[in-house]
């Protein structure tokens, strides 16, 4: 028979087993999914599906003039370039972890005061 201490360790082994295997597979996830919208979507033949089809296309109008104001051009092949949408996503849960972190930190801060 197991004593408190033995079991108490192995329930925290199982514990951590658990949750490196989540972040693992989060992980995973979400970096295929990043690949799939910034560069593999982009080798991929034009899609029926409305969401993978956005995710192809995403380009912005821009056309700037020497002077840094925008200029609107009325042929609407020139001027097209590739847009930074798809990286917009992806990019949001590092800031949205440094936000939590300064959260996390503020809270502390005031605790302790």
């Amino acid at each position: 028979m197991m004593n408190t201490s033995t079991t108490s360790q192995f329930i925290a082994s199982r514990n951590r087993l658990f949750w490196g295997w989540i972040f693992l597979i989060f992980g995973s996830v979400f970096f295929l999914g990043f690949l799939h919208a910034a560069v593999i979507s982009k080798l991929l033949p034009p899609s029926e599906n409305v969401i993978i089809s956005s995710i192809q296309k995403d380009r912005i109008f821009v056309s700037i003039m020497a002077d840094g104001k925008r200029l609107m051009i009325e042929d609407p092949e020139e001027g097209w370039s590739d847009g930074y949408y798809c990286f917009l996503v992806p990019l949001t849960l590092p800031i949205l972890l440094v936000a939590v972190y300064f959260h996390w930190l503020s809270m502390k801060l005031f605790k302790h005061a």
